[in-house]
C-alpha cells in the first residue's frame, strides 16, 4: 500500500519540521542524524527504488527547510545511521548530501578500514567491534593497531564501539580500550 506509507512519511515529515523549526528558533544546525537502520546482515531493507521513492522526497524537504533556516551559512553534517551492513547504501544516501555515518557494523562485514580508503571525504564513526571488547587485551590491541593507524592517516574518523558495549566486556578492558585510542590522538 504506497499511499499508506506516503502518509505515514508525510506525518513523519511534519513532526519532524515542527520539532526541527522550533529548536532552530534558538540554535544553529552542525548535524542533522537520521537513526535509519535501513540495513540487515547482508543488504539494506528496502530496495534503492523503494528508498528514493518513499523516504528521500521528504528527507531532502527536511535538509532544504533546516538549510534556508540555518542564520549561518556554515557546513551541515548529513548522518545516517545503520546497523548490519551499511557499505551497499552508502552511494544512495550521499544522493540527499550525507557525508557522515555510523555505526559500521563489523559482525555485518562492515570494515572502516575499507571505507574510509574507497570514501575518503565521508565522516566515519564506529566500526571497533564490540565482541573483540570481551576477549581481552591482547585481541583489543590487534584491533586497535589494524584500524587506526591507516583511519588517523585519512582523518575524519570517530574511533567507537560498532554498538553499546556488552555487559561481558570487564571494564577495566574497557578503559584499557579508550587508553589505546588515545595513544593514537596525539
Amino acid at each position: 500500500n504506497p499511499g499508506l506509507i506516503h502518509r505515514c512519511m508525510e506525518a513523519w515529515f511534519n513532526l519532524a519540521e515542527a520539532v526541527c523549526a522550533a529548536h532552530q528558533q534558538h540554535l544553529t544546525f552542525d548535524e542533522l542524524f537520521f537513526a535509519e537502520d535501513i540495513c540487515y546482515n547482508v543488504s539494506s531493507l528496502i530496495s534503492p527504488d523503494m528508498m528514493r521513492e518513499f523516504l528521500f522526497p521528504y528527507y531532502t524537504q527536511l535538509i532544504s527547510n533546516i538549510k534556508a533556516r540555518q542564520p549561518d551559512k556554515e557546513h551541515m553534517h548529513i548522518q545516517i545511521d545503520t546497523d548490519g551492513y551499511a557499505e551497499c547504501v552508502i552511494d544512495i544516501y550521499r544522493e540527499i548530501g550525507m557525508d557522515a555515518m555510523s555505526p559500521f557494523e563489523v559482525a555485518s562485514g562492515c570494515d572502516v578500514v575499507r571505507v574510509g580508503e574507497k570514501y575518503p571525504d565521508l565522516v566515519i564513526s564506529g566500526g571497533m567491534d564490540k565482541r573483540v571488547l570481551a576477549r581481552g587485551r591482547d585481541a583489543i590491541d590487534r584491533m586497535v593497531d589494524r584500524i587506526m593507524p591507516p583511519m588517523r592517516r585519512r582523518g575524519g574518523y570517530l574511533p567507537t564501539s560498532d554498538h553499546g558495549v556488552p555487559e561481558e566486556v570487564p571494564f577495566e578492558d574497557y578503559i584499557y580500550f579508550r587508553q589505546r585510542l588515545l595513544e593514537y590522538a596525539k
